[in-house]
Parts: structure tokens; sequence; C-alpha cells
């Protein structure tokens, strides 16, 4: 197989896993690979690629159904970003950047004075939560903190993920990607989207 038809059946692949299976990018994008029977050092798509397959398939397969189910869970994240606006949350991931289905989950970047000040939040508020670790921005170890939150529109628990960084995160936060879009938004931005859709 030519190596960038390959790249192509991979990111393909992957996208219909992360559409219709709420797989992770990177874990789709190894799966794919190896469903198609390629050797394990194949080269993998860039996550750019992956995210054009993934919007490609939204629009062939759900296009009746995915913008009811990103509007969804992006009035469920604003929920919870209201509930924690005090730590300066940030949506990031396919809620934010519109390649959200039902079996998305939601992540949510939370900038603290003080790392366990979000927890105590939680807890003060009965809200049960799992930590884990995850890699942040620049490799380094953060908290996840992760809770089980029904979205009643969908009729389904979708997982909330807040990954818990320092206040100081935020300025580089802010920086756009290769392709000058942003990577996350703040509740004010997540609501410009819900008006922009309902227009």
């Amino acid at each position: 197989m030519h190596s960038s038809s390959a790249l192509h059946e991979i990111a393909q692949t992957a996208a219909r896993m992360v559409v219709e299976e709420g797989l992770e990018w990177g874990p789709a994008k190894r799966r794919a690979a190896k469903q198609l029977g390629l050797p394990p050092r194949t080269p993998l798509p860039d996550n750019d690629a992956l995210e054009a397959a993934v919007r490609e398939y939204i629009e062939i397969f759900c296009a009746d159904t995915q913008p009811q189910e990103l509007r969804a869970l992006r009035e469920l994240a604003l929920v919870w970003m209201d509930r924690l606006q005090e730590f300066r949350p940030h949506l990031a991931g396919a809620v934010w950047r519109g390649t959200a289905t039902r079996n998305s989950d939601i992540y949510i970047q939370l900038f603290c004075d003080d790392s366990k000040s979000a927890e105590i939040a939680l807890i003060n508020n009965n809200v049960q939560y799992d930590v884990t670790q995850v890699a942040g921005f620049h490799g380094e170890a953060v908290d996840a903190l992760s809770i089980s939150s029904l979205c009643k529109p969908l009729n389904e628990v979708v997982g909330v993920h807040l990954m818990v960084y320092d206040y100081d995160d935020l300025r580089g936060a802010r920086r756009n990607d290769a392709q000058g879009r942003s990577q996350r938004g703040d509740a004010e931005a997540v609501r410009q989207l819900l008006v922009e859709e309902s227009v």
C-alpha cells in the first residue's frame, strides 16, 4: 500500500472508531493500523488528518444527528463550566472543536491557584469523581477529575473530565494551533458557539 494511501486508510478507519465508539485519537489510529493489517512501525496520520477524516465521516454518516448531539454536549459542558467558574474553565477536545457525537467525552481544563481547590469544590458539592493522571500541555502529568454526568437530551451518561492546571499555564493555553484555530474556549466562547449554531 502506498504510504499516502495508507495514511488515508488509517485516518478513515480511525475516524469511524472515534465517531462510532468514542475512542481517543491515539488508540484509534493504532487500532486502525492493526485492523488494516499494516506492519507495527507504519507511520500514523497526524491529528489534523484525523480531524479532517472525522469531520468527513460525520458529514456523510451523522449529518442529521450530530449537530443536536454536539449542542447537547456543549450545553452540558457549559453547566459544569458555570459551576466551576472560579477555576477559569476552558472547554477543549472534540466538543470544543465541533467533532463530538453522543459517544464523545467532555474535556474541561481548569486553571487553579491551588491544585486541590477544584477537588475540594467537588467534594463540597457531593460530586463523585475519580482521579487519574494524564499528560498536560508540555507532557507533564496533571490530575484529571472524571465525573459521570447525565446528558438529558441524549439520555446518555457522559464522561466529564476536568484537567487541573496551574493558574500560570493559562497564558500558554491561549495560543492557537498550527492552523490558527484556538484549541480551547472559555464559557463566553462556548455560549457564542451555541448562539451561532441556533441562528
